[in-house]
C-alpha cells in the first residue's frame, strides 16, 4: 500500500504543478533609501499579516512571484515606522510591471506607473487620486466622487471589489455602485472573497432602481397599513423613533414639505423604531406629523420595517416613486428639498 500510494503522488504531482500557474511582479521602488526592504503581507484570519521580507537591489528593483490556479491578493510595505501599504492582485500567468513611489512627507506610498496588469492599472488610478489631493488639499472635497467614477467606470476589473470597500461607513449612499461592481463581476468570480463580500453587503440592501419592498404593519389604531396602497404617489418612508434627537429635529423639514407638496402627489410613511406606544403617540401629536401612515410594530431596532430596509442607524429615508422604485436613500434638509423640487416643481 505504501508503494501504492508513492506511485499514485509521482503520478499526479506533475499534474497539481501543470494546474498551479506562476504569476510575477517585478516592481521597482523609488523615494527610499537602499537599507529599507520591502514586506510582503498575505490575507490570514481577517487581516494582512507579513509572511516574506524582499531586499531590493541598488537600483530599487525586487520581485514577488505567486504560483496559483486563482487571483492572488497581497499588500507590499516598508520597513519604516508607520509605513504605509500598496495592494496588489496578480492573476495566473499575469508577468505585471510596477512602479513604486514613496512620499516621505505625506508618508504614502503610490504606484506611478503600471504595466500587464488591469487590477495594477486600476489601483494606480486610485493612487493617483490620493496623490493629487495630497498635492492640493482643495481638491479634497471631490475625492470620494473621483474614486467613484473611476470604480463606475471599470467594474468589470476585480481590483474595484476591494477598492470599493473605500466606501464602507457610507453604504447606503455607495449601494448603487456595490451592485454594479458585484453584477459586473460575479459571471467570472461568483466565489472569490471580495466579491462574496459585496453580496453579503447587498443582501439587505434596497438599492436605487430596485423595487422598493413592500411593507405592512399596524397603525396606531390597530389598522394595517401597506406602503404599496400608497402607488401612485411619491412616498417618502421616514424611519424614526420620539427618543431620536436628530429625527425630532428634523421633523419640522418634514412636516414643511409633507403640506408643499402633499397636493401634487407626496406622501410619507412613518416607520417608528418606539418600543414605547405612548411615547411614539405623543411624538407625533407634539411635532404635528398629521399624515395618516403612522406604524410601528413597537419592537425598537428589531423592528420588520426596519430589517427589511437595513436600517442600522436613524433618521433614515428612502424615497419611492409613483411606480413603487428606489429612488434616493437618505435624503434630508436641503437635499430632500431638492429632489421633490426636481420632482414636483416650486
Amino acid at each position: 500500500m505504501k508503494r501504492l500510494t508513492t506511485i499514485l503522488l509521482l503520478v499526479f504531482m506533475p499534474v497539481i504543478a501543470a494546474l498551479a500557474q506562476k504569476s510575477t511582479l517585478n516592481a521597482t521602488l523609488k523615494g527610499v533609501g537602499q537599507e529599507v526592504k520591502v514586506i510582503v503581507c498575505e490575507p490570514q484570519g481577517g487581516r494582512l499579516v507579513p509572511v516574506d521580507t524582499i531586499a531590493p537591489d541598488s537600483k530599487g528593483r525586487f520581485t514577488v512571484e505567486r504560483n496559483s490556479t486563482e487571483p492572488q491578493f497581497f499588500a507590499l510595505a516598508l520597513t519604516i515606522d508607520r509605513s504605509p501599504m500598496v495592494h496588489a492582485i496578480l492573476l495566473p500567468k499575469e508577468r505585471v510591471t510596477v512602479e513604486l513611489s514613496y512620499n516621505p512627507d505625506a508618508n504614502f506610498l503610490s504606484i506611478s506607473s503600471a504595466k500587464g496588469s488591469d487590477n495594477m492599472d486600476l489601483y494606480k488610478g486610485y493612487t493617483d487620486i490620493v496623490s493629487a489631493v495630497i498635492a492640493d488639499p482643495t481638491l479634497q472635497a471631490g475625492i470620494n466622487e473621483e474614486i467613484a467614477h473611476l470604480l463606475d467606470s471599470r467594474p468589470n476589473v476585480l481590483m474595484s471589489a476591494f477598492l470599493v470597500t473605500y466606501f464602507e461607513s457610507a453604504f447606503d449612499q455607495y449601494a448603487a455602485l456595490y451592485k454594479k461592481i458585484h453584477d459586473s463581476l460575479t459571471p467570472t468570480y461568483s466565489t472569490h472573497d471580495f466579491v462574496r463580500h459585496l453580496a453579503d453587503k447587498l443582501r439587505t440592501a434596497v438599492v436605487a432602481g430596485m423595487e422598493a419592498p413592500d411593507i405592512a404593519m399596524a397603525d396606531r389604531n390597530g389598522k394595517i397599513r401597506r406602503l404599496s396602497d400608497l402607488r401612485g404617489k411619491v412616498v417618502l418612508i421616514d424611519f424614526w423613533a420620539s427618543w431620536c434627537r436628530p429625527c425630532r429635529s428634523e421633523n419640522p423639514n418634514v412636516v414643511r414639505l409633507y403640506h408643499a407638496y402633499k397636493d401634487k402627489g407626496f406622501d410619507i410613511f412613518s416607520v417608528s423604531l418606539d418600543n414605547s406606544r405612548e411615547k411614539w403617540l405623543q411624538a407625533i401629536d407634539a411635532d404635528g406629523l398629521v399624515w395618516e401612515n403612522h406604524v410601528s410594530d413597537l419592537r425598537g431596532w428589531s423592528s420588520e420595517g426596519g430589517r427589511l430596509y437595513g436600517v442600522s442607524s436613524i433618521p433614515a429615508t428612502v424615497l419611492v416613486d409613483r411606480d413603487g422604485k428606489v429612488l434616493a436613500r437618505n435624503l434630508r434638509g436641503q437635499e430632500l428639498e431638492r429632489k421633490l423640487k426636481e420632482l414636483f416643481g416650486q
